[in-house]
């Protein structure tokens, strides 16, 4: 696909256009790697000065899992297209016969799990990085605490997002149980991962305003 080789102009162009993809999954991964990317500009901001030296092997560590977490969402961009075109064209199949309705059903089966498997994927993504952000406000430069609060921001926004694209394909299902499965492990995500994103943002906030 090569999404995210295109221009920010060209993402966004895409985006906004008819085309099937990217869509919101993939807009979500986006932000999440932008998200992550400014929690890892505080590790950055960090090493190498003196007055952060007692911390500086955490952050580093840090750096290394926050790298690692922007590649992810990055490649998350891409899958979410990969599995979301099955599934578009899965909906354009005929069901006039029995035999018609029976392998439309076998299909959809397929596709809506391999599309729900993405966005979950975004948000236990996002879960890790939220973590590491919470770290890296704790611990790093005072002078980039305000991008921890923009990159936690983000990181919520995309777990939230991803959660959508969870939804509306467990919506389909139907396999309900399955689908139940997958819906309370999205909760349970936005649940802890929301409130914990919350409680970075209002900290960095009040040290700003403080």
């Amino acid at each position: 696909m090569g999404f995210t080789q295109n221009t920010c102009e060209e993402f966004v162009e895409v985006l906004a256009s008819k085309a099937p993809v990217p869509g919101g999954g993939g807009a979500s991964a986006l932000v999440g790697a932008v998200g992550m990317a400014l929690g890892n500009m505080v590790g950055s901001l960090t090493v190498g000065k003196k007055k952060y030296a007692d911390v500086e092997a955490d952050i580093i560590a840090l750096k290394e899992k926050a790298t690692a977490l922007q590649a992810d969402f990055l490649r998350l961009v891409e899958r979410d297209a990969e599995v979301f075109e099955p599934l578009a064209k899965a909906y354009g199949l005929p069901k006039e016969t029995e035999e018609e309705k029976a392998e439309k059903a076998r299909v959809m089966a397929i596709v809506l799990k391999d599309a729900c498997s993405v966005p979950m994927e975004i948000m236990e993504k996002c879960c890790e990085a939220i973590d590491v952000i919470e770290e890296f406000a704790a611990k790093g430069s005072a002078f980039a605490i305000s991008d921890a609060g923009v990159g936690v921001a983000f990181c919520k926004g995309a777990l939230l997002g991803a959660s959508l694209n969870v939804f509306i394909n467990t919506k389909s299902m139907a396999d309900k149980e399955y689908a139940a499965e997958l819906n309370a492990k999205a909760d349970k995500m936005i649940e802890e991962y929301g409130k914990k994103a919350d409680e970075i943002f209002e900290k960095v906030n009040a040290r700003l305003r403080g």
